[in-house]
């Protein structure tokens, strides 16, 4: 081992030594137990018990009916997580979401990469709730939503228009479509129907470095913060590379989109959008650099969840013929073939709309959501939640527990739709876009395109499984790691229903 390298090991044991004694020593009293869990070890507590091999939600489920409860702690180096698995337990948190609405400091994608800078990752604190509002002035209720609806409804056919002539470019069309309509809102960006340089720039940019550098536990100085003073030069210290990466992605993922904006203001073309709106009310230095970041925040918290959240539900129809065939049945009945259907008609598509329901159940965009962190010492479902405690939510296992969700992993609309002697089964919305005052801002936005590429998909195409040797091929649904969960690739096929469906999409796009 060499001079250097044995340098950085002593060092390293030290912080962790450090870390482990000095938040051993100061537990505070406790007024009740803290969360049942796994024992842990000496000064290092649960590291070695933490799950290795991705998909941490599905180890933190086997926990929960290890321990018989609801909710689970577990100490990293003296670090308190708490790992929420029920439905009920975390409505007792929503009850008092002022005491758990802070973020955790992530080191690395915080700090280092820069993202505490935007809504998802940055702490609680007037910033904070400056930027809530302007998120509510723009997309926080269901009718500042009806501004944008028209355009939602425009992007969708124009969505539809492009599979029907790229029937095999699936990923790609929705990121564009999902991108198209935040840009628009934030920037009054119209994008290019194909690789457009935003859109291609900022998914690569928060696939690459969001994705990955938010995931909780997954860098040691998220655990030991004085790691972030390390070198890059250092052996050991590559997290410093990637954060060094990662960082100047991020700014251009922030500043690019906003100078293209503000040039667009320059030349007198600007349409309306948050940008535009917001330096008409406050072009101040300090309120120019909030308008960028909260800008960049609209794209990165709405759009890679949506395309998650489309991306399974042509999963879901192909594995699920039948379903497939009676949303269609729906729609035909409504609309006679004649035309699209609209989100004026969703009160009219009942099956619909519970698709919908059971789609945003079914596929967890985010998982364990992103965490939370408690910012007093408190009592919640009997047990003792020390200040300073990481608040983890298992989204998934809440919304794949059998005990409300009967055989959880069957797609089944059904269970939101109410028959005699037949009650409906937990609406998965009190968990699916998180909870408290970090509830996804944008969820009626994402809600109602969700359902615009659902409800015209259904109407145009036949969403069909590949055939091989005359037998088709069944993909498996399932979540990649990362803190936006996606469905893998899968083959398909989309095949027009009719020369009639056709001449509708031509009709209602001829404009677009």
């Amino acid at each position: 081992m060499s001079t250097s390298t044995t340098v950085v090991v002593l060092g390293l044991t030290s912080v962790v030594l450090y870390y482990g004694l000095r938040r051993t020593r100061s537990e505070p009293a406790q007024s009740a137990p803290y969360p049942p869990g796994p024992k842990g070890l000496p000064i290092i507590g649960n590291v070695l018990d933490m799950p290795k091999n991705g998909q941490d939600w599905l180890t933190y489920a086997v926990w929960g009916r290890e321990y018989k409860s609801g909710i689970v702690g577990v100490k990293l180096l003296g670090q308190p997580i708490v790992i929420i698995n029920d439905g009920d337990i975390l409505s007792e948190f929503d009850r008092v979401s002022h005491l758990y609405s802070d973020r955790p400091p992530m080191q690395m994608a915080g700090n280092l990469v820069g993202y505490a800078k935007t809504l998802v990752l940055m702490p609680y604190s007037p910033t904070f709730r400056s930027f809530r509002k302007h998120f509510a002035r723009i997309m926080g209720s269901p009718a500042q939503l009806k501004q944008y609806l028209p355009m939602a409804e425009q992007k969708a056919k124009a969505f539809v228009r492009r599979m029907l002539a790229h029937p095999t470019e699936l990923e790609p069309q929705l990121r564009t479509l999902a991108g198209s309509i935040i840009l628009n809102i934030a920037y009054g960006i119209t994008v290019e129907e194909r690789d457009d340089r935003f859109v291609t720039m900022i998914e690569r940019i928060l696939a690459e470095g969001f994705n990955n550098a938010a995931v909780a536990g997954k860098f040691l100085v998220d655990v030991m913060p004085a790691l972030k003073f390390v070198p890059e030069w250092l052996p050991g210290a590559g997290f410093q590379t990637l954060a060094r990466k990662w960082r100047n992605d991020f700014n251009d993922m922030v500043n690019v989109p906003y100078q293209f904006a503000t040039q667009l203001i320059a030349d007198g073309v600007a349409p309306v959008s948050f940008v535009s709106t917001s330096l008409e009310l406050d072009d101040s230095t300090a309120e120019i650099e909030n308008i960028k970041h909260c800008a960049a925040s609209m794209y990165g918290a709405g759009a890679d969840t949506t395309v998650s959240t489309e991306h399974a539900f042509f999963l879901a129809m192909l594995l699920n013929q039948d379903v497939q065939k009676t949303a269609q049945a729906e729609i035909d009945s409504v609309t006679g073939g004649e035309r699209l259907p609209t989100y004026a008609d969703r009160e009219h598509l009942p099956y619909v709309h519970a698709l919908v329901t059971e789609l945003l159940r079914w596929h967890n965009v985010a998982p364990l959501g992103v965490p939370h962190r408690a910012m007093e010492d408190g009592v919640v479902h009997g047990h003792f939640i020390p200040k300073g405690s990481i608040i983890v939510a298992n989204l998934w296992q809440m919304l794949h527990n059998p005990e409300v969700y009967p055989d959880p992993l069957v797609f089944d609309p059904t269970r939101f739709i109410a028959s005699p002697g037949k009650e409906v089964q937990r609406d998965p919305r009190h968990a699916c876009f998180g909870f408290g005052r970090r509830i996804c801002p944008g969820m009626h936005l994402a809600e109602a395109s969700v359902y615009a590429v659902v409800a015209m998909s259904l109407a145009v195409f036949d969403i069909l499984p590949v055939m091989k040797d005359g037998k088709p091929i069944i993909p498996q649904h399932s979540n990649t790691d990362g803190t936006i969960s996606h469905q893998p690739h899968f083959p398909y096929v989309l095949r027009a229903r009719s020369e009639k469906a056709v001449t509708v999409v031509q009709r209602e796009t001829a404009d677009l």
